[in-house]
């Protein structure tokens, strides 16, 4: 079966939303939903697949460009028609027959074209060599192919770097305060989607059926959240005690707050943090929807002032989880234009702010309680050399291995029985790392 084309409307708003992604590698979400806002009369369909395709430009665009300029002509073509031009290449290169683009192909170049050469495996690569090879035929900056090559080895690098293009599965977090998984399952199949158990995280279910999950009443009525496997899994690794004290320290909109939230069974104290009051604004609605009546959301103006202000709370919590801002290398299949819009000097500049965050934290934790930092990156100088940097600081913390808490064979399957390391290469999830240390005094 071929692949289905955007056409009229959809087609001209994909070429404009990629357009302005590109001008600055602003968030494609984000000017995806504006964009569909204003379009309402847009089915479903075409939304899907206008997506699909923004998605797939945004993360095709350096090879895209490398074979357009080995097209014939293509060179004088004016910068709408050298985009249209790199759609019809992503179309044959996604499955439309190339009879099917032919006539376009011959309009814009205002001659004949030959895009079956543009779907050849060595299309765009003339005259590339080693890493910059693969970084062109995989569609990455150079640099970062060579950063998954240094962290990971040649091959483990290139194969990370390969999955990373893959569309990401739609997993969903149950809400275990109001239902359980195999009730949810029943439900959502009542709405005509079919859900299966994920493979790793207890609580999880991945859709079969492609759906708007926000529009389904089971979201409506707090069941589930829309949340990778791995987050979900770095919110299980803080395992909180029954009755605990627990921080998120950089909770976001937190999606982890309230799995931990579900986790404490709506019991103890959960308290989250952060810069940003809208986040928290939001964190507040998820929590009502979810029936979770534990949680105080706090802004903080800035992280340092945190233990000054807490400090009837310093040493007080069982759990600190510090979900580090971080350059979301982990995350390049929901937000490929990360990869253009980063630097290796943008990335290298995360780890002193992880570091400092760390040290602004470590006085809430309770003397036997646990420390957990974690980053949705896979760059090692964002991870384990951030927690070996904290531990050489810091002589009153040890690292836990997390097979102390999961088990050996569980902990092992996400990671090296230290850490946990979660790439989708290996796990079919984002790519996740979290480290579990202990106050000792």
């Amino acid at each position: 079966m071929s692949a289905s084309r955007l056409r009229g409307t959809a087609r001209a708003l994909a070429l404009e939303i990629a357009a302005e992604a590109r001008a600055e590698w602003g968030f494609a979400s984000d000017i995806i939903a504006r964009t569909f806002r204003k379009h309402r009369e847009l089915a479903s369909g075409d939304r899907r697949l206008c997506a699909e395709t923004i998605y797939g430009l945004i993360r095709m665009n350096r090879r895209l460009d490398a074979i357009v300029e080995e097209l014939p002509g293509s060179g004088a073509l004016s910068p709408l028609a050298r985009d249209e031009l790199k759609l019809l290449v992503y179309e044959a290169r996604s499955g439309v027959p190339v009879e099917a683009l032919a006539v376009e192909a011959q309009r814009l170049t205002r001659g004949s074209i030959d895009l079956a050469r543009a779907c050849g495996d060595e299309a765009g690569l003339s005259g590339r060599h080693g890493l910059d090879r693969e970084a062109v035929r995989l569609s990455y900056p150079t640099w970062l192919v060579e950063m998954f090559v240094e962290d990971y080895g040649n091959a483990e690098g290139v194969t990370l770097a390969d999955a990373m293009n893959r569309r990401a599965p739609m997993a969903v977090r149950v809400n275990t305060l109001r239902t359980t998984r195999e009730a949810l399952i029943a439900r959502l199949a009542e709405e005509h989607v079919v859900a299966q158990p994920t493979p790793l995280a207890p609580a999880g279910l991945l859709f079969e059926t492609r759906v708007n999950a926000f529009a389904l009443s089971a979201f409506r009525d707090g069941l589930f959240e829309v949340m990778d496997e791995g987050s979900q899994l770095v919110a299980e690794l803080v395992a909180p005690p029954p009755g605990g004290r627990v921080v998120d320290a950089c909770a976001g909109a937190g999606g982890k707050t309230l799995a931990i939230g579900a986790a404490l069974g709506g019991k103890g104290r959960l308290l989250a943090l952060d810069t940003d009051g809208k986040k928290l604004e939001e964190l507040r609605r998820r929590a009502r929807r979810a029936g979770l009546t534990n949680l105080e959301a706090r802004a903080v103006k800035a992280s340092g002032e945190v233990a000054k202000g807490a400090a009837l709370h310093l040493g007080g919590f069982d759990r600190v989880l510090v979900d580090a801002p971080c350059s979301g290398l982990g995350t390049l299949r929901r937000n490929p234009e990360a990869r253009w819009r980063l630097s290796r000097a943008a990335v290298e500049a995360f780890p002193a702010r992880q570091l400092g965050l760390l040290v602004t934290y470590a006085p809430l934790v309770a003397v036997g309680g646990r420390l957990i930092y974690a980053t949705c990156t896979v760059a090692r100088v964002e991870n384990e050399r951030v927690v070996a940097r904290f531990l050489e600081e810091r002589d009153d913390f040890v690292a836990v291995p997390i097979k102390e808490i999961w088990g050996r064979e569980r902990a092992e399957r996400m990671g090296d029985g230290q850490t946990l390391q979660l790439s989708p290469n290996r796990h079919d999830t984002d790519g996740f790392f979290a480290a579990v240390l202990r106050r000792v005094r």
